[in-house]
């Protein structure tokens, strides 16, 4: 079983093409940052909120799962 996002993305399929036009993005609770969310069709976006012309990066629901609790861990932690 894949426990890394990159593992479960080398195991994973194709991205699907989400529509995010209308999509609801949340920012940060304590408006902290720039990284906005959105939940739509089942999958979770990503993406900067001051360049939101960049395409989003989806994650499926396990793949958010696994990202949650690796940011929650510190995994991405590069101070």
């Amino acid at each position: 079983m894949a426990n890394t996002i990159t593992e479960q993305r080398l195991a994973g399929g194709p991205r699907p093409e989400l529509d995010l036009t209308q999509a609801e993005w949340q920012s940060s609770t304590q408006g902290v940052g720039d990284v906005q969310v959105a939940f739509v069709e089942g999958y979770i976006a990503l993406r900067n909120r001051r360049s939101p012309e960049i395409p989003a990066v989806i994650f499926s629901p396990g793949e958010w799962r696994a990202f949650v609790l690796d940011a929650r861990d510190g995994a991405f932690d590069l101070t």
